[in-house]
């Protein structure tokens, strides 16, 4: 799979063509499937208005505090797979990303639900991301995580805990904003190959 990072609005006729150059390597047999990362429903819309390809997923920021429960809507009239990156919410507490930024790991009700199924913060948010049919990349490098984050199917959250982590939704980004503009984002030249 090939996707684009970001819709980059204030350049989106680029974007267009990108993702026209994805679909010539999907239609080619090049690429299994293509998708788009942190688009929004309107960036959506103006793509599927351009192109032919559906993209098969939008990779967004997606954990319990910040569920963009209209970008899933969107997606999902598309046939389009949400998959959620910083899905253990870890964006939420990266070293230099801001001093007023809350852990969702030492949220109270994720621990909370934690501790009745005898598993970590960490393993509740990722059953929470598969059980309401979503994809989760979480990130780690240390093999102990890695493992734990596999530990996931044999425990069920109750709808009860579901709706409680639902709740928890603050709809604040911490990720970089789709929205912006950041041409510094794109003064590197990539060489034709």
């Amino acid at each position: 799979m090939l996707i684009l990072h970001q819709p980059a609005p204030d350049r989106f006729d680029r974007t267009v063509q990108a993702y026209e150059a994805l679909e010539t390597l999907y239609a080619d047999g090049r690429v299994r499937s293509i998708g788009v990362s942190n688009f929004m429903p309107h960036h959506l819309r103006s793509l599927l208005e351009q192109t032919e390809v559906v993209p098969a997923l939008n990779q967004i920021e997606l954990h319990p505090y910040f569920t963009q429960p209209d970008v899933q809507r969107a997606d999902a009239e598309h046939g389009i797979l949400d998959q959620a990156w910083s899905p253990i919410g870890g964006i939420t507490f990266y070293p230099g990303w801001g001093d007023e930024r809350v852990s969702v790991m030492d949220d109270p009700t994720i621990r909370a639900v934690a501790e009745a199924h005898g598993k970590t913060p960490a393993q509740v948010m990722l059953r929470w991301h598969v059980q309401q049919g979503r994809n989760a990349i979480p990130k780690s490098t240390n093999p102990g995580r890695i493992a734990e984050n596999f530990d996931l199917f044999d425990f069920v959250l109750s709808d009860e805990e579901l709706a409680s982590l639902d709740g928890l939704d603050t709809g604040r980004r911490n990720g970089p904003d789709p929205d912006g503009a950041d041409a510094s984002r794109f003064e590197r030249v990539i060489p034709e190959a």
